[in-house]
């Protein structure tokens, strides 16, 4: 067996890497040249059919399975960062992408109709005060499918919707309504969720007998719930409704966990603050208006887009962000409907639509995704 010198291989494997970067440099030159050209002639960037032709021809020089796959992996991924090159070229020289939003002055809060899901109390209530102010004109609707519909065809100028909690996670619903109907997220807020035991005036805690409220509120009040192991827990649709039924039902046996906003409009006595174990607990809430704007001071945008089915392509998605020095906030993936195993994906990026990198990093996913949708930037 041959004598192997680990530090001579290693000065072998030096050598061959210098010339390595020495030929992808010059390869790069080549691929500002394309760029040139294309900017010259108005081709796209992208080109699937060549680069499908290109990585058929270079695995086929490789000799064994390893090897082929890794040299297809190796050439995709030079790839696509000269199409991300490419893609800066175009923009240095003027060539900015048109994503159909408008930019305006402020985001109009008076004089404005606000719908939201739920009761007056409902958490989504509050986080509509919160963000328009107590004197704003607001109104409930059953479902936030129905808060979607109403701004959708006119009859709302905004809908204040859940989109995340900080400790249940994503509202996986309200994710595929934002696919479902062309409303665009304009702005979000984050409301604090406390949960108050709220009972009738006269009632005490001894007298508890049946807690109603949400299941997720149920679930976040457990440990203070689970120690009181003789009381029923009942779900509802949401925790307003469940601080009304106490007061429809006027029993004293009877108590709700909700928001202390929501005791104090029905009339409610607060027996137990803050039962909620996790005392950081907060829900964001996205604001969606029917066109696509953004103030000026926007500095998150939120986007989908579907991957084609095939190996690597979501890695060569991200991609985008990485080369483009774009930082990716969050990521959530939905099954698409009618299409088993088929995903699509909801990102959150920190930067404004008139930043080149931005603009970059958009439009590289635009050209590769099988669909791609702006969301809003806020």
């Amino acid at each position: 067996m041959k004598n192997l010198d680990l530090q001579e291989i290693r000065r072998e494997l030096d050598g061959i890497d210098a010339r390595l970067v020495e030929l992808f440099q010059e390869r790069m030159r080549l691929c500002c040249d394309v760029a040139e050209y294309k900017l010259e002639t108005g081709k796209a960037v992208y080109d699937g059919k060549r680069e499908k032709e290109k990585l058929a021809a270079v695995e086929a020089m490789a000799s064994g399975d390893f090897n082929k796959q890794a040299v297809r992996e190796l050439f995709t991924q030079m790839m696509t960062v000269s199409r991300k090159r490419q893609y800066q070229i175009l923009a240095d020289h003027g060539q900015k992408v048109d994503l159909g939003f408008e930019e305006i002055p402020f985001l109009k809060k008076e004089g404005v109709r606000v719908v939201y899901q739920g009761v007056e109390g409902a958490y989504s209530h509050g986080a509509s005060i919160q963000f328009f102010g107590e004197d704003a004109d607001l109104y409930h609707v059953p479902s936030w499918e129905d808060a979607m519909v109403e701004v959708e065809e006119g009859r709302a100028d905004y809908a204040v919707l859940p989109i995340e909690n900080s400790s249940a996670g994503a509202v996986s619903n309200n994710y595929d309504l934002l696919i479902k109907h062309s409303n665009y997220i304009v702005a979000e807020t984050q409301l604090a969720v406390t949960h108050a035991l709220l009972g009738l005036p006269d009632a005490q805690i001894t007298d508890i007998e049946t807690v109603y409220s949400h299941p997720q509120a149920l679930m976040q009040c457990s440990r203070y719930l689970n120690s009181h192991r003789q009381w029923k827990q009942i779900s509802v649709e949401n925790t307003a409704v469940a601080a009304r039924k106490i007061t429809d039902d006027g029993l004293k046996s009877q108590a709700a966990v909700a928001s202390e906003i929501a005791g104090k409009l029905y009339g409610l006595k607060v027996l137990a603050p803050a039962i909620n174990h996790n005392k950081d607990n907060v829900t964001r809430f996205i604001i969606l208006a029917p066109k696509a704007v953004y103030c000026k001071d926007a500095g998150k945008i939120s986007l989908c887009f579907e991957a084609p089915h095939k190996s690597g392509s979501l890695y060569n998605m991200l991609g985008n962000f990485i080369y483009n020095q774009v930082n990716m906030l969050r990521i959530e993936s939905r099954p698409i409907e009618g299409r088993s195993w088929e995903y699509r994906f909801f990102v959150d990026v920190e930067g404004s639509l008139r930043d080149g990198a931005v603009q970059n990093a958009l439009k590289g996913i635009a050209e590769e995704a099988a669909a791609m949708r702006i969301l809003g930037t806020y």
